[in-house]
């Protein structure tokens, strides 16, 4: 173990695993709770479509895929309020949307891209020090905005007696969506596109089977996020996988374990 410490790439992993295992399953636990699983596999999609223009305009494809997923974060929340829509519908129309642009770009720049394959799949390899300082600042970000955490919990259990109450719900939705796509756009180079959905929603409903408070679920995920990401990584190295399926499995095999235990209650 301390001699992966000593190759930069494995810190440079190891510090984005913590800080994107902390994020992710933080805001995991809203994800779970207001039924929006399918939001993280919708913004992760939208990414794609951000990272494919990036690779277009031979850019930096994450500079791109930020404003381009907090776009689409946006309308997603703008569409499910001033429709009668439903959550998955809207996320449905702006997931094959922003796949289908996604595909268009990567078409349109001709020659093969590796790139591609390492944003889809996630690798421990492609973690940059700029990586670290941009998901820092969403860290800072994430820790200034947690005096908002209980009014994001009490509309995350009943909506209509929190605007009953003048909680403003839905600024606050606009604000989780902006946030949680800045977290998937800075976990994809470690967990890849096809699987960042999954860390948002497997230590969150894991910790929801531990737990009998929503304040719980919330420690409980973050611990089980940040660990697994550690433990997933030092994996992947080991059994030279990439490591956003190593990380995922791991948290299945946990969920599984907490779901065979609780039922044994």
């Amino acid at each position: 173990m301390l001699e992966l410490l000593s190759l930069p790439f494995m810190q440079r992993a190891l510090i984005g695993g913590v800080l994107v295992g902390f994020l992710a399953s933080y805001y995991g636990v809203f994800v779970v709770q207001r039924g929006l699983s399918f939001l993280g596999s919708g913004l992760a999609h939208a990414a794609f479509g951000g990272v494919a223009l990036g690779l277009l305009l031979d850019s930096e494809p994450l500079w791109i895929a930020v404003p381009f997923t907090i776009i689409v974060a946006i309308g997603i929340t703008w569409v499910k309020n001033k429709t009668k829509l439903g959550s998955d519908t809207t996320i449905g129309i702006f997931f094959s949307v922003s796949m289908a642009l996604g595909i268009v770009f990567l078409f349109m720049r001709k020659q093969y891209s590796v790139d591609a394959f390492t944003y889809l799949f996630g690798s421990i390899l492609s973690v940059s020090y700029t990586d670290i300082l941009f998901t820092s600042f969403v860290v800072i970000i994430t820790i200034a905005f947690f005096p908002l955490w209980k009014r994001w919990a009490y509309s995350s259990f009943d909506r209509e007696l929190a605007q009953a109450d003048r909680v403003p719900v839905l600024f606050d939705d606009y604000v989780l969506s902006v946030l949680i796509a800045v977290t998937v756009v800075v976990s994809i180079k470690l967990v890849g596109i096809v699987l960042i959905a999954a860390f948002l929603v497997i230590p969150a409903a894991t910790a929801r089977l531990l737990s009998k408070s929503f304040s719980r679920m919330t420690v409980v995920s973050i611990i089980i996020g940040t660990l697994s990401a550690i433990v997933g990584l030092w994996a992947s190295y080991l059994l030279d996988v990439p490591s956003g399926a190593a990380i995922i499995l791991l948290q299945a095999c946990t969920f599984f374990i907490s779901m065979i235990f609780s039922s044994a209650k």
